[in-house]
Parts: structure tokens; C-alpha cells; sequence
């Protein structure tokens, strides 16, 4: 019996063990990785820090827990709520695109780093789709789209050859359309339209339907974005809430959430870009870029980042964010109009991400992922979305700075921009 006794306290204790380093090894991990945090100046030297980091992870992608728990996670664990397979495909599609933009300014010298990136992206490949061009795992959910669209971008390789999962993204796309024309974001809320879905799907839809002369995809996408610009914005601030119910079309969640400023100025200016210069929707959507560029900039603190909550300047300053509006406004910097306040502002933002960055090259303080429409997470910590999108804003700013103006083409557009949300009051 004695022998049984102990056996029963062994085993308590290892399983006691065992839940405390589970839960203290995170803990401490991160307390030793903040000491000297934001010690970068040099926008160049961050930058490579930050692809070095970005390269690693495409090799083992950190993941991005689902839970806020820091208490007891192996139980979270055990019940598979510590994560999920969706929330990686947005960190992942935007590790690819922040590569894919470097490899495009260093195609000139394939040696050294290129061919690094290139090695690690041909091993991640090989898990990510079969010999004939397909998912190895089917996708199951509209977050697959940013993925598909940074495949697509990949330099270096046939875009052509994954067709087919491209394909596969375009046929769950279309299971998700609702009978008002537009993509909801899972098949279980369909009566809502949230702005994550902009950012996910918009940029794909763009890219593959030009390529492929699916112009019903170019329709959708656009269709997507004026449906989110008409009931989605704010009438007067121009700034989305997370969601809006579809048949009375109200407003839910938070207006001003930063992410979501973050995911519908994705939308907006990777399909601008996809978008031929003289497809007709193309002018109108410059000044929907201008006027959001200027309202983006107006949210943003004067530290150089935008809030979890943009309207709060006490409120914790949220990394993804701010990398995300950073490489934003290197777009919307293309535009004239709002071109030297969007160089200005994205640099203003890289500043801050430098002074947030572990020594490593881990960019910190990013809002883990939310659970609801209104419930966030109050959790900041790493996002390898961050390290992507920080890495296409340093790619972007080195090339579009010093840009010239033409000070009468300017006021013009600025002048179209700024009564953008007149016009939306209106409607």
C-alpha cells in the first residue's frame, strides 16, 4: 500500500511538474528575450535582422495560440484550443509576401541571402502543396486566400504550376458567397460580413481573375470592397468596424479595432496594385486609397503607431497594426495626392516597430488573435503576420522615398480624397 501511495505522489508531481514548466518556460522565455528590446537605429541593419527572422520562421512557423490562457495551458492543449490551422495561413501568407517583395529587389544578386530564402521557401513548398500543384491539405476557409495570393507572388518559380490550388481557393471562395453577392467569413456566420475577409480575399481574387481572364473574380473582389466602404465604414471617420450584420446592415464590433483598419487597407491597396491601369474601377478606387490613407493618418499616435483601438492613445499600441498600415501607406504613397504625408507617417511607424524589436529581430507587442465580433485579445506579444508585413513596409519605403511630386496634379486628387467621407455621409 505504501509502495501504491508513493506511486500516486510521483505521478502528481511529475503531472504538477509538468503543468508549471508548461505554463513558467513561455513566461520566462518571453522576460528574457524583452531585455534591451528596441535597441535598432539603423533602419538597414533592423531590416536584415528582421529577414533573418522572417526566413527562420518560414522553416518552423512559430505558433500563434488561439487562447489568452497563461495559466494551466496544457489543459487548452489537450482540448485542441491552444490553436488553429486557419490562424497560421494568414502568418504564413504574410511571411511569403514580406520574402517575395525582397527577392524582387535583390533578383540582381542571386547569391548570398537570395539563395538562402530561395532554399527555405522550396522546403516550406514541398509541405505546403504535392508534385502536382495542389493543397496537400485542402483549405477549408477564406484565411487560405493570403496564402494563395503570396504563392502567387513568389518570384523565381511558375506561378502557374500551383493553378490548381489556386482553383481550390477560387471554389471555396464561391462556398462561401452569400445571396447578397458578397464572401462571408465562415460558413457557420454567414450573416455577417467582417473586414478580416477583405484583407484575405480581395488581393487573391484581383491577381487571379486578371491572370486567368475570370473577370467574375475581379467583380467579386471589387463588389467585396464597395459593399464594405458603403456599410462597413464609419459615415464620418472612414474607418471600419470588425463587422456588419447583412440585412439591416449594422454596424457590430468596434469601429476602430486596429487590425481591422489594418485588413480592409490590405484589401484596398494589394488590389490596387493587382488591378490594370486602365480597368475602369481603377480611379475610383485611388481616391477610396487617398481618403483612407488620410484617414489612417489622422488615427495615428504621434510614437509613430496606431493603437489596438485607434481612437485611444492610452489604449496598448498594437504591432500588427502598425506594420500593416506601414507598408499601406508606402502604397497609398504612389498616389500624388497623399504622397509625402504617407511617406512620412510609414516611416514615423518603422521608427516605432524598430524601437519594439527584441534583439534578435523579433518584432514584440503584436495583439494575439480575436476570439468574437467584439471580443479581443488582450494579449501582445510575437505574430509572424508582423515580421512579414514589417518586412514588405522596409522593402517599400527603401524603394518610394525621395519620391517626386506635381504639386497642381496634388491638390487635385487631394482635394477628390479629402471629401470622400462628405460623400460617404450621404449616402
Amino acid at each position: 500500500m505504501i509502495g501504491i501511495a508513493w506511486g500516486i505522489v510521483a505521478l502528481l508531481t511529475a503531472l504538477a511538474v509538468a503543468v508549471a514548466l508548461t505554463d513558467l518556460v513561455p513566461v520566462f522565455r518571453t522576460w528574457q528575450a524583452r531585455i534591451h528590446i528596441g535597441r535598432h537605429s539603423n533602419r538597414e541593419a533592423w531590416t536584415h535582422l528582421v529577414q533573418g527572422k522572417a526566413v527562420g520562421w518560414v522553416r518552423r512557423t512559430p505558433t500563434v495560440r488561439l487562447t489568452d490562457q497563461t495559466r494551466l495551458t496544457l489543459l487548452d492543449r489537450l482540448r485542441g484550443n491552444y490553436s488553429r490551422s486557419s490562424i497560421q495561413q494568414w502568418q504564413e501568407g504574410a511571411l511569403l509576401l514580406g520574402l517575395g517583395d525582397l527577392l524582387r529587389l535583390e533578383e540582381e544578386d542571386r547569391t548570398g541571402p537570395y539563395k538562402q530564402i530561395q532554399r527555405e521557401l522550396d522546403r516550406y513548398l514541398e509541405r505546403l502543396v504535392g508534385s502536382d500543384g495542389n493543397w496537400r491539405t485542402p483549405p477549408a476557409h477564406v484565411d487560405a486566400a493570403i496564402l494563395a495570393y503570396a504563392l502567387m507572388r513568389l518570384p523565381g518559380r511558375d506561378p502557374d504550376h500551383y493553378r490548381p490550388a489556386y482553383d481550390a481557393v477560387w471554389a471555396m471562395i464561391r462556398e462561401h458567397l452569400g445571396d447578397d453577392g458578397t464572401v462571408g467569413y465562415r460558413k457557420s456566420m454567414m450573416k455577417y460580413r467582417y473586414v478580416d475577409t477583405v484583407g484575405f480575399i480581395c488581393p487573391f481574387l484581383t491577381a487571379y481573375g486578371i491572370r486567368y481572364g475570370k473577370e467574375e473574380c475581379v467583380e467579386l473582389a471589387l463588389r467585396q470592397l464597395r459593399a464594405y466602404e458603403r456599410h462597413g465604414l464609419h459615415p464620418g471617420l472612414f474607418i471600419p468596424s470588425h463587422a456588419y450584420e447583412v440585412k439591416t446592415k449594422a454596424p457590430l464590433g468596434l469601429y476602430g479595432w486596429g487590425r481591422g483598419l489594418a485588413w480592409f487597407a490590405l484589401g484596398l491597396a494589394d488590389t490596387l496594385r493587382e488591378l490594370p491601369a486602365r480597368h475602369p474601377e481603377r480611379a475610383a478606387l485611388e481616391r477610396t486609397v487617398a481618403g483612407y490613407a488620410l484617414a489612417v493618418l489622422r488615427e495615428q499616435q504621434p510614437g509613430g503607431h496606431w493603437s489596438w483601438t485607434v481612437m485611444r492613445e492610452e489604449a496598448i499600441p498594437d504591432s500588427s497594426a502598425t506594420a500593416a498600415l506601414a507598408w499601406f501607406l508606402t502604397q497609398a504613397a504612389s498616389l500624388d495626392a497623399v504622397s509625402r504625408e504617407c511617406l512620412a507617417g510609414a516611416e514615423r511607424a518603422l521608427h516605432h516597430l524598430m524601437k519594439v524589436t527584441r534583439r534578435d529581430g523579433v518584432i514584440d507587442f503584436s495583439q494575439g488573435d480575436t476570439k468574437d465580433i467584439g471580443v479581443y485579445s488582450t494579449r501582445f506579444d510575437i505574430l509572424p503576420f508582423t515580421q512579414g508585413f514589417a518586412l514588405r513596409a522596409s522593402c517599400a519605403f527603401g524603394q518610394s522615398g525621395g519620391k517626386g511630386h506635381d504639386r497642381d496634379a496634388s491638390e487635385r486628387t487631394a482635394c477628390a480624397a479629402e471629401s470622400l467621407a462628405d460623400r460617404r455621409t450621404a449616402v
